[in-house]
């Protein structure tokens, strides 16, 4: 039996005795909805411009562009799942490219240390996010954006202020099958932590009531710092993607970086609402996917960027509540 049942409650968002076939019946019922949404946001923009939007070119863009955030989505997902959030993804994120570009480049370590180096370092900003999260108790958004301005001053630092960038022959996971090894794994990955180990199974105990998963016996401060190292692991990941796909990353300050922080947020977001479908790491891929859609459609169709983002967050809001089914009397976090 999947870790995430716990006292016969399956906290993907099924009662095991509703029985096999009606687990089966909601998988297929959330696939099919997942599905629709990708068809009709692509058939819109498609019927509006046939000829500059959704090329078969396109469409693999916009899929190895969500890659990207649907690897860091999945690792903030158990962090969202708490009831908590990560606002330094983004700095996290662009300090693990550069420090991977460096440990490759400038010490000679190849791709080896482009892969080690951002991992190592994602983990011990996630580690230093949770220990940060449970010493001063105070809510994990104050403490993460705080952090993030750290981050952003570390990356600026370890780049020397200058950019980071990868040569033609050195960006591998940028592009078909380096990127899609990194992604299917992250996703394997994620999934597997999340169903088949205690570490997915009391996040869902804590997200749902913490004082009683207190009571289980569950340390839940240790769990907390767990998962915010597993963030920060899945966003080394993001950033070994986000540099290779684009081949360069500029280190920010003051914030900037909390632009990359939309994207995973929001695909958590529809991994929580089809949690009850049984699929959350599906919906999240899809969910990012979606956001690629809708906004290269506004893209082609000449939108300005604040209405673009207006018009993205609204539809994104109005797919996320109406299929997400609150329970009478529940307390929403």
């Amino acid at each position: 039996m999947p870790a995430s049942s716990i006292s016969g409650v399956n906290y993907m968002g099924s009662s095991n005795s509703k029985g096999g076939l009606n687990k089966i019946f909601g998988r297929y019922t959330g696939a099919v909805i997942l599905v629709g949404l990708i068809l009709v946001s692509y058939g819109i923009f498609k019927i509006l411009r046939p000829e500059t939007f959704g090329q078969p070119n396109q469409v693999l863009g916009y899929f190895q562009q969500c890659l990207i955030d649907s690897v860091g989505a999945v690792g903030l997902y158990f962090i969202i799942v708490m009831g908590l959030f990560d606002f330094s993804i983004g700095a996290n994120c662009i300090l693990c490219a550069i420090v991977g570009t460096v440990c490759m480049k400038n010490l000679g370590m190849g791709y080896v240390g482009f892969l080690i180096a951002p991992i190592l370092c994602g983990a011990l900003v996630g580690l230093i996010n949770g220990i940060a999260y449970i010493k001063l108790h105070i809510p994990s958004m104050i403490v993460t954006t705080g952090l993030a301005l750290i981050y952003e001053s570390v990356g600026y630092y370890v780049s020397g202020g200058v950019q980071a960038f990868l040569t033609k022959d050195q960006n591998f996971f940028g592009h078909a099958p380096g990127n899609l090894i990194i992604a299917c794994s992250a996703f394997l990955l994620s999934y597997t932590i999340l169903v088949y180990t205690k570490v997915g199974t009391y996040a869902y105990a804590i997200g749902s009531n913490e004082a009683v998963a207190k009571n289980m016996g569950i340390n839940v401060n240790k769990y907390k710092v767990l998962t915010f190292v597993i963030t920060g692991f899945f966003d080394g990941l993001m950033g070994i993607l986000a540099i290779s796909y684009g081949s360069s990353m500029v280190s920010v300050t003051g914030m900037a970086s909390m632009s990359r922080n939309f994207a995973p947020t929001m695909g958590c977001f529809f991994g929580l609402a089809f949690r009850q479908f049984g699929l959350p790491i599906p919906a999240i891929i899809v969910g990012e996917f979606l956001i690629q859609i809708i906004y290269n459609g506004f893209v082609t169709l000449g939108a300005p960027t604040a209405i673009q983002n207006v018009v993205t967050g609204v539809a994104l809001l109005l797919v996320v509540a109406l299929t997400m089914k609150p329970v009478k009397g529940e307390i929403v976090k």
